[in-house]
């Protein structure tokens, strides 16, 4: 049978990191000969990539995954169902006999197999085996994420990664570096690099290997990589340990680098932090994040709280609304602390009632959304480049959805163009005349 003559629907859940998995599975599909399809009615086998980083997260990927197999068992073809990513990674040796309606579960670190696996239900057959461990990806849009590692050694008591994702392991700075220049030449015109632990990257290289090494260095040489295109580079989840004087330096002095910098600091209490096994307290973040303002004019300041946390007391709770407030942040994830099974916060005493976390996350998410409309308003009367995302359609017609360089891709809210101003994928100079909540309204100057 040719794989030529059959197509394949991808439906990703979760994060950023999905999404790149998604596509380099979907590159190594289409070098195979494979089609995408639109729709499960067109389909001949759908490859759903889950999350599992919460609880909410694996029921979602659960739910979505039953969902489509009552789909296609109503329908009037068979079409396999395929598993990937970080619920079979979590749960594989239980998954068989809890779904199967599933055709196959692959693992996170199994997706470069994608082909063998899909050739196999499909009944298509090979001379050579079609591994290409090097194929581009598909990426479209002006926007692309670039993971840098995979997995995490902090073992956050709160958190499963390590046990799905396993140790952390840094990609070579070659590979990246060629991503990167693969990307820019399709049209790309921000990279976002991306892990689990950018902040670390490169601990784990040998020494004696050649280029970057450290995540300073692997910033300068991608923005280097990509020159004189114009292109913004941007770096998500760094900790605050990672925040080295190479580091600063390099986002400050580095152009195509931005002055965003996103830390998720998940609590300010020394107590909380040493029981979520982190390390820091309330004063060493007030001073980490006074030098960063210091010595990067202008920079805005992505950060997480994890709300409710077992133990965490109302004083405690207090303190990182005083903490957020004081800080200033740009831009706060919020989250209510999730029992997660096989973590060690899971087992702890002083887990909070649900009406109590609830309670605490609505204060911390309304103190974030002043915050951060607040910061969104003072851009107003400022200009600033933007780069252009897609078309909306709204009830007064189709508009163009931007970003500006102090708004991360699909997390930040977005700017506001009139259609007639410019096209998808260019980078323009916008007057922010309006906001409303997260999002600009803007126009284009000369």
């Amino acid at each position: 049978m040719d794989s030529s003559t059959r197509s394949l629907l991808f439906i990703t859940l979760g994060c950023a990191k999905n999404e790149v998995d998604t596509d380099r599975m979907r590159s190594l599909l289409s070098a195979a000969g494979y089609d995408e399809a639109s729709d499960v009615e067109s389909a001949d086998l759908v490859i759903i990539n889950t999350c599992s980083f919460l609880a909410s997260a694996t029921s979602e990927s659960i739910e979505t995954t039953l969902e489509l197999a009552d789909e296609v068992a109503s329908g009037v073809r068979s079409v396999p169902i395929v598993m990937c990513g970080c619920v079979p990674s979590r749960y594989g040796d239980d998954l068989p006999d809890e779904l199967p309606e599933v055709a196959a579960f692959v693992r996170a670190d199994e997706e470069d197999g994608i082909v063998g696996v899909v050739d196999s239900l499909l009944g298509v057959e090979r001379a050579v085996p079609a591994h290409i461990p090097q194929i581009k990806r598909t990426v479209e849009g002006s926007v692309a994420y670039l993971k840098i590692s995979d997995g995490c050694d902090r073992f956050c008591s709160f958190c499963a990664i390590p046990y799905i994702r396993g140790r952390y392991h840094s990609r070579s700075a070659s590979s990246i570096i060629d991503e990167a220049r693969d990307l820019v030449a399709g049209g790309v015109r921000e990279l976002v690099l991306i892990g689990q632990d950018t902040g670390i990257w490169g601990q784990d290289l040998p020494e004696e290997s050649e280029g970057p090494h450290n995540l300073a260095q692997l910033l300068v040489a991608v923005a280097e990589a990509v020159r004189p295109e114009h292109v913004w580079v941007r770096v998500l989840y760094l900790q605050p340990e990672g925040m080295t004087d190479e580091l600063i330096s390099a986002i400050r002095d580095t152009p195509e680098v931005l002055p965003y910098i996103d830390i998720p600091v998940q609590h300010c209490s020394a107590r909380v932090l040493d029981a979520m096994n982190r390390s820091g307290s309330e004063e060493e973040l007030d001073e980490l994040f006074a030098r960063l303002r210091r010595e990067i004019p202008g920079m805005v300041i992505r950060t997480t709280y994890l709300v409710a946390f077992p133990g965490e007391t109302d004083d405690e709770h207090e303190a990182m609304l005083a903490f957020m407030d004081r800080t200033g942040f740009d831009y706060t994830s919020v989250f209510a602390y999730s029992r997660e099974d096989g973590t060690r916060a899971a087992k702890m005493d002083g887990q909070i009632d649900e009406e109590l976390k609830l309670e605490r996350t609505q204060a911390a998410m309304d103190l974030a959304e002043s915050l951060g409309f607040a910061a969104t308003a003072a851009h107003v009367g400022e200009v600033a480049e933007v780069i252009v995302d897609g078309i909306e359609e709204t009830e007064d017609g189709p508009e163009l959805i931007g970003h500006a360089w102090f708004q991360a891709p699909d997390c930040d809210g977005a700017v506001h163009l009139d259609i007639d101003e410019a096209g998808v994928g260019d980078i323009l100079k916008v007057e922010f005349t309006d906001s409303f909540c997260y999002e600009l309204i803007g126009h284009v100057v000369e």
